[in-house]
């Protein structure tokens, strides 16, 4: 069986499923499709499907034009999981999100193997992608595909490779990012990793799922740390009057021993705020309290209530409430240049603000409309013009995106308050 799905990754015959068509899902699509696989994407969300079989993105990195070259070589989304007994490989690319208690919510993970289950057949890889602890692919996968009287490693082949993407990078490709991959079995690794070889220049093999798991969470813990620290400098910098970024270019220049990292208003996007959690809990049942991973989490998580209460001491200073202020913050991303709201720190600003009585807006270039599922308020993007600018108390600069004209922001804000350290310096201009 290992031989015969060997000779069908090599020939390009094998059929590829891609389960789950998100920021991960849809970037790994493209590149089967671009090395000549045919793809079937699967996703439970049927707008989606249909965007996608009609040539149409929903992500603002992916252009129209390469979903539409990918129908004519042949892919084609849908819901029907089914179609899955027609696939030689099957990814997984699902959220792993926390659930309120900050546990590891695996409920799409399941249900996407729920739903595949019934279709599994002989001579088929699966490979999860999706963050998660050390452990879930030998507690969550094997036992499952073993239930059905499958042997793993000689009739169905399982492997756990993470996602790496990066959103808006354009140095880094799904291509060009080495790709980790861990077996469930040594026939597993090399089945797996020969089929990811086909599409990324570098996969780096390790020894088991697990190693595969913990390697991806050492990635963003390190960030989440990292990250952590200077956040917490800044807060230190700020009440000795230092400006934290001119520290960290300084220290950069230093050629050895020091990575520079960059305070903000808070993490976002679905890893760095997250994945931290997925370990800490999982440790708990080893025994460990995780206590440098757990205090890191909460210097970020508090970031953007201590930019709120800038922006009301600089309103202050000015002999101005927040109540009833006008505020535009500038950016809601999670990141700059991108169109991803998830776990945005803007977005739990712009609540807070609310809550405060402040009357409330955004600018952002790459996502036109937000809507709070709490307060279910909504709100549309501000065009910014000169007398735009000039009508709000107070500007927040959240989101670095290269498309604004911070001259002009610069010029005709009444105040601003700058999370990113984007202005230098200017006598209406307060570092948060």
């Amino acid at each position: 069986m290992k031989q015969t799905v060997r000779e069908k990754i090599v020939n390009k015959t094998a059929v590829v499923g891609i389960l789950g068509l998100g920021y991960v899902g849809l970037p790994l699509m493209l590149r089967f499709v671009e090395m000549s696989y045919q793809v079937i994407g699967f996703d439970v969300d049927d707008s989606k499907v249909t965007a996608l079989n009609s040539g149409q993105s929903y992500i603002e990195s992916i252009p129209h034009s390469k979903i539409k070259n990918a129908l004519e070589l042949g892919f084609i989304a849908t819901s029907d999981f089914g179609r899955a007994s027609e696939c030689d490989a099957l990814i997984i690319c699902v959220p792993t999100p926390l659930n309120q208690h900050r546990e590891p919510d695996l409920s799409y993970v399941r249900k996407t193997l729920d739903s595949v289950l019934p279709h599994l057949r002989p001579g088929q890889i699966i490979s999860l992608e999706s963050t998660t602890y050390p452990g879930t692919t030998e507690e969550e996968i094997l036992p499952l595909v073993s239930a059905r009287d499958f042997t793993v490693g000689k009739d169905i082949f399982v492997v756990y490779s993470p996602e790496r993407e990066d959103p808006g990078n354009k140095n880094f490709t799904t291509r060009s990012i080495p790709k980790i991959c861990g077996g469930a079995t040594p026939s597993c690794l090399e089945v797996g990793s020969l089929l990811y070889e086909q599409v990324i220049d570098v996969v780096v093999k390790v020894s088991s799922t697990k190693t595969a798991e913990m390697t991806k969470l050492l990635e963003n813990i390190h960030r989440a740390v990292n990250i952590g620290l200077v956040n917490e400098m800044k807060i230190v910098a700020d009440r000795m009057k230092i400006d934290i970024h001119e520290v960290i270019r300084a220290a950069a220049t230093k050629p050895f021993g020091f990575v520079p990292y960059y305070p903000g208003p808070g993490l976002g996007g679905h890893c760095i705020p997250i994945d931290p959690f997925y370990l800490t809990w999982k440790a708990r049942e080893y025994g460990v309290h995780t206590r440098f991973i757990e205090l890191a989490g909460e210097v970020n998580s508090s970031m953007p209530r201590y930019v709120v209460e800038k922006i009301q001491l600089a309103l202050n200073e000015r002999c101005k409430s927040v109540k009833s202020s006008k505020v535009l913050i500038l950016g809601v991303a999670y990141k700059k240049d991108i169109d991803d709201l998830r776990e945005s720190p803007s977005l739990e600003i712009l609540q807070e603000l609310y809550e405060l009585g402040a009357h409330i807006d955004y600018s952002d270039p790459h996502i036109p409309d937000v809507y709070f599922r709490e307060s279910e308020m909504r709100l549309s993007s501000v065009d910014l013009t000169p007398s735009t600018i000039q009508s709000y108390d107070c500007i927040v600069i959240a989101t670095d995106h290269s498309a604004f004209d911070y001259e002009l922001i610069t010029d005709w804000a009444d105040m601003i308050v700058d999370t990113r350290g984007i202005i230098r310096g200017g006598r209406n201009v307060v570092k948060a």
